[in-house]
């Protein structure tokens, strides 16, 4: 299937995500802040990245502008439970840059494992 890198600092997430993947048969990577996100993406290509929007030390739309230079084809679904910081909404900051698509948390795994599936198929 297709293969995924997952990058939230929220440990519990990332097991939840990985596990939901991994039965359906994708190969998943997992990156606990936007760095090790950015450093697992040039050395593997990766045919979907998901990101958080708010973690340590590189932020996920930081992440988001870093990898799309990079890798300007690159499909990218932006996740965050975060999503305003007064006036700003960062999932929509997030779709202005380039990711593919945004999830806002909570939600249910399949809802992402859908937008995954749309973003492989388009």
């Amino acid at each position: 299937m297709a293969d995924i890198l997952i990058a939230d600092d929220d440990p519990e997430i990332l097991r939840l995500l990985e596990k939901a993947f991994t039965i359906r048969g994708h190969k998943v990577v997992v990156a606990r802040d936007g760095e090790e996100a950015v450093d697992h993406a040039k050395s593997k290509r990766f045919d979907v990245i998901i990101t958080d929007i708010i973690m340590p030390k590189k932020a996920g739309i930081e992440t988001i502008l870093e990898l799309k230079i990079l890798y300007p084809d690159i499909k990218i679904i932006a996740i965050s439970g975060g999503g305003r910081k007064g006036n700003m909404d960062f999932l929509r900051m997030a779709e202005l840059i380039g990711a593919t698509d945004v999830l806002a948390k909570p939600f249910e795994p399949k809802e992402l494992l859908d937008k995954v599936e749309n973003c492989l198929a388009s």
